[in-house]
């Protein structure tokens, strides 16, 4: 299975654009099977990582750290891969597809004001095909949980949430990739666009993508700040506490300098 899926996820082309081999995101989608309710149907957790490189540098920033909780899906060796864009009815190959897309839409997001909501909308209509497919277990439908894969592609194409898409512009493209033409510069970039989530947090507060920003950069912000002025610092904590509490203390080793020791930003 997983020589069948590698094959399925990269050699199939998602984008209409070319890149180069070198140019690929860099991604990884891990299944962990936790039971076996048939010979050829399972019960799993996805964790989907997705990283870019930044400008001018040898460093990488996480995109995405997503844990999916809710994928069952049914495999026999041998079967055939395969994924059409509408009327698919195996959820193995739609929710790789749609993670495939989402993958693209957020790399494509950081890169131009935007940028991948050609690639959201095609996610969305994977969730809708799958809504109604016989046989699909979970983690499509609305009402079933506030952080699924409805309610990731919901609230990028919602308007309400627009500040969200500006802000991973601005993180990225403005931010990390100017820090190696002036990290102070670069950072005050990040610590003025930190303000575009805490304006969609308090639009409202249980918000999936609120959730993935943090999943992915709660380490990586406090390396950025860590090294900045007490001013800046103290602007920075209380934005990151009040929109991400739960890590509100590791946000308070800003103050104190701490740097993670892992996701290490340095110019």
């Amino acid at each position: 299975m997983q020589t069948d899926l590698y094959e399925f996820m990269n050699n199939k082309k998602w984008t209409k654009h070319n890149f180069s081999s070198t140019e690929r995101i860099e991604c990884s989608i891990s299944i962990q099977v936790t039971r076996q309710i048939s010979s050829s149907e399972y019960e799993a957790t996805l964790n989907v990582q997705s990283k870019r490189p930044v400008f001018n540098s040898s460093y990488k920033t996480t995109i995405l750290n997503i844990q999916d909780e809710t994928f069952r899906f049914k495999y026999e060796e041998f079967q055939t891969i395969e994924f059409a864009e509408t009327g698919n009815k195996d959820n193995l190959t739609s929710v790789l597809a749609y993670y495939a897309y989402v993958i693209i839409g957020f790399d494509y997001e950081t890169f131009s004001p935007n940028g991948g909501t050609e690639y959201f909308e095609r996610a969305r209509q994977i969730v809708n095909e799958s809504q109604s497919a016989a046989g699909t277990k979970n983690g499509w439908k609305a009402f079933e949980s506030d952080y699924n894969r409805y309610w990731l592609v919901e609230n990028m194409l919602n308007k309400s949430y627009a500040p969200y898409r500006e802000l991973l512009y601005r993180y990225h493209r403005k931010g990390l990739d100017a820090m190696a033409d002036g990290v102070e510069a670069g950072r005050a970039e990040i610590a003025d666009c930190l303000k575009l989530i805490q304006k969609v947090f308090r639009t409202k507060a249980k918000l999936y993508i609120t959730q993935v920003f943090f999943d992915a950069k709660s380490s990586e912000l406090v390396n950025i700040f860590s090294q900045s002025y007490a001013d800046e610092q103290n602007r920075v904590v209380t934005i990151l506490s009040e929109c991400d509490p739960s890590n509100a203390s590791k946000y308070e080793g800003i103050k104190k300098g701490e740097k993670p020791t892992v996701n290490t930003l340095d110019y």
